[in-house]
């Protein structure tokens, strides 16, 4: 499989740039809560952008596949390769970088990959109804997997503790599945979608 690569974008986002752009698709609740399963099929548009910073824009908006589309939920975020803040990176706040922004080179990334071959990385995904999750995992080639490190939540949220994700790139579709722990359930299948790249 050959995987089209965004130079245009940091070096840092080279492991990720296989996701860069809008994608489109269905995809299915299937959660189990006691003895009732909580099902429905849902549209999604995905898209992962980036503007010159180290790290890719996340959006996600779905809408209920019935009579209206109904607007479902969304999520938005950040993704990048983990790594420590250093001094030519930006913040906290506003405060500039001091000197130059590092890993600035293919070279320089390569330096952060793993021993079994892929890259760290990190996301934060934060959702309008008060849930904040940030994930730590691992790209290794098109593929990646995610685990929640913290969840925040409101004191209004919905009772919310933990989460997996998966994302891969097979057949030039992005196909996802998300498990979580969520309403008193142990951490279970909850949603997957199969996704199509827009031009």
């Amino acid at each position: 499989m050959v995987i089209e690569l965004d130079a245009s974008g940091p070096a840092e986002l080279a492991p990720l740039s296989w996701l860069v752009g809008l994608w489109e698709g269905t995809g299915i609740v299937d959660y189990k809560i006691g003895d009732e399963t909580r099902s429905v099929e849902f549209g999604q548009r995905i898209s992962f952008t980036h503007d010159g910073l180290p790290h890719l824009n996340y959006n996600s908006y779905t809408w209920l596949l019935d009579d209206e589309q109904t607007p479902h939920v969304t999520e938005t975020g950040y993704w990048r390769l983990r790594r420590a803040a250093t001094d030519g990176d930006p913040g906290p706040g506003l405060l500039p970088a001091l000197g130059e922004r590092p890993f600035g080179s293919a070279e320089e990334v390569e330096k952060l990959r793993t021993p079994n071959g892929g890259f760290e990385i990190e996301a934060s995904i934060v959702h309008p109804g008060g849930i904040n999750e940030f994930y730590i995992g691992e790209v290794t080639g098109p593929r990646i997997d995610l685990a929640t490190d913290a969840v925040m939540r409101t004191q209004g949220a919905k009772e919310y503790t933990a989460a997996t994700r998966m994302y891969g790139l097979v057949e030039n579709h992005l196909l996802w599945a998300w498990d979580i722990a969520a309403l008193g359930q142990d951490l279970r299948t909850h949603a997957s979608g199969r996704l199509a790249r827009v031009e």
